[in-house]
């Protein structure tokens, strides 16, 4: 390895992404090449060695995991870089298990890039380091101080804490890692640990210790450190004498605290989805109940007041799955996109138009402020119209009777920046934190007879993110919201 120009493979469909990422890093001294699709990067990687590799997890010839398990194969030293926008549980376990080092979530930051690789670095060398120890002992069979040396480092190099108790409990080995994973800032050789550990890793230890024999089976347990900061997954096994009794036993622990995480958003997911479905869904059916239940008289008057407000909810049940669609497409990549250059003050005007009824409705005043010339953006144009039909709707709906709307586009830079004014009634800071989660709509005493799915923004930011662009808001409780939003400009 050459640790003054390492070298690199970027793999990924995103022009921009990858020529933008190659001249930071060359700028940063690293050596670089660059492959627009799975099978060219595997093809380069069968001609040459690359100390770090890239790998983007949706590409339209060959998934990222499979690109991952062929790299591993022809080139084991190698470290992989998962990079994503979207994580899931399932896919962090898959590349973990199949050998990636770590995620690089998309979009990233220079600095998050540069940090995620120098870490990649050291564990490349530590590799590096594993793999010449090993074959200076298969070619000049080294004296057992040089291997206890190998085995050090290889234990060393790993992310997982290594912790070997004998029979009385006392430390026989341990890896700096194993300090991390318990909370702690010492261990010493022949120091009794079985009162560091947490106390359900502490009696399976004890229990395992106790029995005559080893008995071929490793227990896992886990445990959260500092009130869920920290959530680790530890694996006891037995260490057998020669004659089959209990030497010690060998503790593993991992840190699964992003797994956790991951399936806490899934089960808040999940749960947030089945309320939301729930309640529609009882509200019709207890109409229906009512007009099929020959005991309650109801006028026909009631019945069309009933099946309106069934329409209704069904309606929105309706809005809320076709939301639900589109953010698990947008995840999974599989949005087609016909992509264009677009004018932005025409797509702002069509839809001011097409809300044009909304508006009088409420007796907005709409003012526009566009400069005589703006740079053109390269975009899905229904993508677009979607981004400021809601962020404007959401103007509209939340807003006071005769307040207004203030639009205004300017050149900022490498984006174009559009900013959306209402008067409207405004976040609290809390409700400005969590306004661009799935499911969530403000509750107060302006919002109660607003409908909506509590999907919109999310998929605001999901699309604008999708193009290198970021949105943000400013908003005064009773005041009104500014969202701002930022799109590439196309140079």
């Amino acid at each position: 390895m050459n640790t003054e120009n390492p070298t690199i493979l970027i793999i990924d469909d995103e022009k921009g992404l990858r020529e933008g990422s190659k001249r930071l890093l060359m700028n940063e001294g690293y050596i670089v090449d660059t492959a627009e699709n799975g099978a060219t990067g595997i093809l380069l990687v069968k001609d040459n060695e690359y100390d770090l590799v890239i790998i983007d997890l949706k590409m339209p010839d060959i998934d990222g995991l499979d690109v991952l398990t062929e790299i591993k194969r022809l080139r084991p030293n190698s470290v992989c870089f998962i990079a994503t926008a979207y994580a899931s549980y399932e896919t962090a376990v898959e590349s973990t298990r199949l050998g990636a080092y770590s995620y690089i979530p998309k979009p990233f930051t220079p600095e998050e890039l540069i940090f995620n690789l120098e870490k990649g670095l050291k564990h490349r060398q530590l590799l590096l380091e594993a793999e010449r120890l090993k074959r200076e002992r298969e070619e000049s069979l080294l004296e057992v101080a040089h291997e206890k040396s190998r085995l050090k480092t290889i234990i060393e190099s790993i992310s997982s804490g290594v912790l070997l108790v004998n029979t009385g409990g006392e430390v026989v080995y341990y890896n700096h890692a194993t300090l991390n994973k318990l909370a702690i800032d010492d261990l010493q050789i022949g120091q009794y640990s079985l009162d560091k550990l947490p106390d359900g890793l502490t009696d399976i230890v004890t229990r395992m210790l106790s029995e005559k024999k080893t008995v071929n089976k490793s227990f896992t347990t886990q445990y959260e450190i500092n009130n869920g900061d920290m959530y680790i997954d530890a694996t006891c096994s037995p260490v057998p004498q020669h004659d089959g009794t209990v030497a010690g036993v060998v503790i593993v622990l991992k840190n699964i605290t992003g797994f956790k995480k991951i399936e806490k958003i899934k089960n808040q997911f999940v749960s947030m989805v089945a309320h939301e479905l729930k309640t529609p869904l009882a509200a019709v059916l207890g109409y229906i109940r009512i007009m099929q239940d020959e005991s309650i008289h109801i006028s026909e008057s009631q019945q069309d007041e009933f099946l309106t407000r069934s329409r209704s909810r069904l309606n929105s049940l309706l809005d809320l799955v076709n939301d639900l669609l589109d953010i698990s497409r947008m995840e999974e990549k599989k949005v087609g996109r016909e992509i264009e250059e677009l004018d932005i003050k025409e797509i702002i005007r069509n839809t001011i138009k097409f809300l044009e009824f909304e508006i009088a409705k409420s007796k907005l005043l709409v003012n526009i402020n566009f400069p005589d010339q703006l740079p053109v953006i390269k975009a899905d144009r229904n993508e677009i119209i979607r981004v400021f039909t809601n962020i404007i709707s959401n103007a509209i709906k939340y807003n006071k009777e005769k307040g207004f709307i203030d639009i205004d586009c300017s050149e900022n830079g490498n984006y174009l920046t559009i900013k959306v004014s209402d008067s409207g009634i405004g976040m609290q800071p809390e409700e400005k934190e969590k306004l661009f989660q799935e499911f969530f709509r403000a509750k107060n005493k302006y919002t109660r007879e607003i409908t909506g799915t509590g999907l919109g923004l999310s998929i605001v930011k999901k699309i604008i993110e999708s193009y290198h662009g970021k949105v943000e808001v400013e908003s005064v409780f009773e005041k009104g919201s500014t969202f701002i939003v930022h799109l590439p400009i196309n140079k």
